[in-house]
């Protein structure tokens, strides 16, 4: 079971990554897959598009949906739900992730200012 109560530090650096420098590798042409690990009404008021999807409370029975082997940027609306997602895909063998610090939030400020805030 995944602790939902667990603090996480969100500074970027390690498996944090600014949204940024993610939108720079963006606009070089690179191909980045995200996964979007928020719920239902949060992905219909804002989305990276393109995004895989599958809410954090999911992720224990469909993690297998995702490549294990493909670099793998993980957002949800702040930072926090993202970094649950890795940790636990850690435990799975998953080893090339990124959490999208600040989350949607923070692309929207940083990337790209037509997707919502909420």
């Amino acid at each position: 079971m995944l602790d939902l109560f667990k603090r996480y530090d969100q500074t970027p650096g390690g498996v944090n990554v600014k949204a940024s420098d993610i939108k720079a590798r963006l606009d070089q042409g690179e191909k980045i897959k995200f996964l979007d690990v928020r719920e239902d009404w949060e992905r219909d008021t804002a989305k990276i598009e393109g995004s895989a999807w599958i809410p954090l409370a999911e992720l224990e029975e469909r993690y297998q949906e995702i490549s294990p082997n493909e670099e793998i940027i993980i957002y949800c609306h702040g930072g926090v739900r993202s970094l649950k997602a890795v940790r636990f895909l850690e435990t799975k063998g998953y080893k090339n992730l990124k959490s999208l610090s600040g989350g949607i939030e923070a692309w929207s400020l940083e990337a790209d200012p037509s997707v919502s805030r909420y």
